[in-house]
């Protein structure tokens, strides 16, 4: 299996960053364009446990466009063949200081395109000294 064949790697890095903006301006449309649409589809977030894409679909509709700035940092993109990618990164938001969120996501290539099929989303205290 070839890993980080550049292609691939760039590829998911369009999507990645098309996600990101389409999250700090709560393009809610894009969001769910990037979300695989299956039942099987999940997210865990900071307070939340989705399961199917009708569940994350709804959550972003009803979440709040206020507060989502935010500042990435330490973002890796693995790649394994050219249908299986994994997205991590690092976040910070002025508002929460002294915290560090974390995201991971799991990209699929579909006849559609790339697309999100497992995420988590977590946040912790800042580790000290590392």
């Amino acid at each position: 299996m070839d890993i980080d064949l550049p292609d691939v790697v760039a590829e998911v890095a369009a999507q990645f960053q098309r996600y990101e903006k389409a999250l700090v301006s709560n393009d809610v449309a894009v969001l769910d364009e990037l979300f695989r649409n299956d039942s099987r589809t999940l997210r865990y977030g900071i307070g939340e446990n989705l399961y199917g894409y009708g569940e994350i679909a709804a959550f972003r509709a009803g979440r709040p466009a206020a507060g989502l700035m935010r500042r990435i940092d330490r973002t890796v993109i693995t790649t394994y063949g050219r249908d299986t990618a994994i997205a991590s990164t690092l976040f910070y938001r002025d508002s929460a200081p002294g915290r560090v969120g974390r995201q991971m996501q799991t990209w699929i290539r579909f006849p559609e395109g790339w697309r999100i099929v497992a995420a988590h989303v977590s946040v912790i205290d800042e580790p000290k000294g590392v």
